[in-house]
């Protein structure tokens, strides 16, 4: 079992969970981030145990990453341009962060390191929304973003000691908070404006706790030998849901949420399937967060939320 765990991106929204649940499990942790998104706030309470490191860096510099994997067993590569519409704000960004730093990645470690990787479910693309997509379904991408981490995936699968992840759309919260998921943006909607306007509201997504996320890679550290060379769904098979049933979800718990489904017009993210992790629960693994306890804890974070900088009230 590794003892060591490099992880890269390791201030970003999944990174700063997942160092944290590393540590509580005994590792020694070495984040790396290239602070484009501000200082280190989100890692500050880890700073005091003697297992944790940081290093300020950006996983494109070769010199940088051949220090960084040199005391490492393991390499959770997190580091990442996440979401089609950051992706299309800076196409070569978003190919030399999620591709071309894997590649290098690749090249510069050992082939008895290994190298844990999150990919997205998107990949899975425009489907009919009745199907279940499993590993074996093929990927069609439909943003750069999905094609650049399928790419990726590719090219780490390609080789020994590699397990990557398809994940869903993730929930909950995180010291690098993240508004523009799903599940936070609808509950960040019924608390702080009091309404939605939904298109196509008949999509269907599947969601995962931020937290099991961050378990699902540890068991992958624990379970790598017999994981790897494999991809593997990652979400909650009871949270198959359309942005409706998503919506009401949210109702029920915010009960004066107005919803406004729109009948003209439409969402520029076509993504609509649903998803089966039945090979990760074969592989031992199951995500158990609900939705619902989720959507509870977002209530509860966003209330702690002063007003935004150009916000009078909040």
């Amino acid at each position: 079992m590794p003892q060591r765990v490099l992880v890269t991106g390791g201030l970003g929204y999944l990174g700063s969970v997942a160092c944290e649940h590393f540590l509580a499990a005994g590792y020694e942790v070495t984040a790396l981030d290239n602070l484009m998104y501000g200082a280190g706030q989100g890692l500050f309470h880890l700073c005091a145990n003697p297992a944790f490191d940081f290093i300020k860096g950006d996983v494109r510099d070769e010199n940088v990453m051949r220090n960084a994997i040199k005391g490492a067993d393991a390499i959770v590569h997190l580091a990442g341009i996440v979401g089609a519409s950051a992706c299309d704000r800076d196409p070569a960004l978003a190919k030399s962060v999620n591709l071309e730093s894997v590649r290098l990645l690749n090249r510069l470690r050992s082939p008895n390191q290994l190298v844990v990787f999150p990919n997205t479910n998107s990949g899975y693309g425009a489907t009919t929304g009745s199907a279940l997509c499993t590993e074996d379904t093929p990927l069609e991408p439909i943003s750069l973003y999905g094609r650049t981490k399928c790419e990726a995936e590719r090219t780490l699968l390609d080789s020994p000691n590699a397990v990557t992840f398809r994940l869903a759309t993730v929930f909950g919260l995180s010291p690098r908070m993240r508004l523009d998921l799903l599940v936070n943006h609808f509950v960040y909607s019924a608390i702080k404006d009091g309404y939605i306007v939904l298109f196509e509201k008949d999509f269907k997504r599947n969601f995962v706790h931020v937290r099991d996320v961050a378990d699902c890679f540890l068991h992958a550290l624990v379970n790598g030998p017999q994981m790897s060379g494999r991809p593997y769904n990652l979400g909650l098979d009871s949270a198959n849901l359309s942005k409706e049933q998503l919506a009401l979800a949210v109702k029920k718990q915010v009960p004066k949420f107005y919803i406004h489904f729109a009948a003209i017009g439409e969402d520029p993210d076509k993504r609509n399937y649903i998803v089966s992790s039945a090979r990760l629960k074969e592989a031992g693994f199951e995500a158990k967060r609900s939705l619902e306890d989720g959507i509870r804890e977002l209530i509860k974070g966003y209330r702690m939320m002063g007003r935004g900088p150009y916000q009078n009230a909040g």
